[in-house]
């Protein structure tokens, strides 16, 4: 049994990486694909073999044969566009980052209970075959505990139309792609951080973060990370124990071609020694998107409930503060 999907919006992801890898996927059918813009829609359905096009939204929602839409719309719009599909009886698969505010959040898990369908924040890491590697290798009791969490995520892009360089869309890296080591090493530790320090530069024009250092105090340990998008593009995640560290190489844009890798070791000056970890070739996104399909089906829960984006929320809009007052900010949700 497959899952009929309808597609909310053409953004670059969905054409690009979300489509093409959900439509290998074995519980996953892309039916359908909506733009403001039916002749964008005709287009994007052709090059991509989906059998229906609509020139707005609400016709998707109102086609009877979706049973779930994926929503890659920019950051402003996700929760409006998730809140109708639900209320039109639709089971929703959001890009991140889901809301801008842990209200919003809190309203829409009130319109989930009310109409009885899943929702799920598009973190595809965690469906990604290394990260529940990393998850496992790390809460070994060979690795000790862990203690420090260093993360870096970054790219280049100055491009004034980009939706990443409008503030009223929820443009700003903190928002784009430091939602990434914050989630993760939220998964990875297993609990909430308490309070969080920031330093951003904004941009003079955009008025968005383009480079910020943070800093999340966890009752177990430290996260830092450093997010930038006027920077050579660069990402990588490290885990410190109090036995070895763990390194994951290519941790957000992991390919699909080829195994990831996770780097494990005892001694920094010895790197030769490092036990290299091979992971199966897979698609993060075939594998996200049949995860859901399977929540739905299955009636189980999803790979990333609101509950969990609440919390995710929580710290991004804490960050936000302590880059703005220069103080340590408290989490809360």
């Amino acid at each position: 049994m497959k899952l009929n999907w309808g597609v909310i919006g053409t953004g670059k992801i969905a054409r690009e990486h979300v489509i093409p890898a959900m439509q290998m996927g074995e519980f996953s059918k892309i039916t359908a694909i909506a733009s403001r813009n039916k002749q964008k829609a005709d287009k994007t359905a052709a090059e991509l073999g989906i059998a229906q096009a609509y020139g707005s939204y609400e016709e998707l929602l109102s086609d009877p044969n979706i049973d779930a839409v994926y929503i890659p719309l920019p950051n402003h719009l996700h929760v409006e566009w998730s809140i109708k599909a639900m209320e039109a009886g639709k089971h929703v698969l959001c890009e991140k980052p889901f809301a801008l505010t842990t209200d919003a959040v809190k309203e829409a898990i009130k319109v989930r209970d009310k109409a009885e369908v899943k929702i799920s924040e598009a973190f595809m890491v965690r469906s990604n075959l290394q990260w529940l590697k990393t998850r496992e290798l790390v809460r070994n009791p060979d690795f000790g505990e862990l203690k420090a969490v260093q993360g870096f995520f970054s790219y280049y892009n100055d491009d004034p139309e980009n939706i990443r360089n409008h503030l009223e869309m929820g443009g700003g890296g903190i928002w784009d792609i430091g939602c990434y080591p914050i989630n993760t090493s939220r998964f990875i530790f297993g609990e909430e951080p308490l309070r969080v320090a920031a330093a951003a530069e904004y941009d003079p024009v955009f008025k968005v973060d383009r480079l910020a250092s943070v800093l999340l105090e966890y009752p177990s340990g430290k996260a830092q990370f450093i997010s930038g998008t006027r920077i050579s593009p660069f990402q990588r995640m490290l885990f410190v124990g109090t036995k070895k560290h763990l390194e994951v190489e290519i941790p957000f844009n992991a390919p699909s071609d080829t195994p990831a890798r996770l780097l494990m070791g005892t001694d920094f000056t010895r790197t030769e020694e490092r036990e290299i970890i091979e992971l199966p070739v897979c698609n993060q996104y075939t594998l996200q998107g049949d995860a859901f399909s399977k929540a739905v089906i299955q009636g189980t829960e999803v790979p990333v409930p609101l509950e969990d984006t609440l919390k995710n929320t929580a710290v991004l809009a804490a960050v936000h503060r302590a880059a703005e007052s220069g103080k340590w900010e408290n989490v809360i949700s």
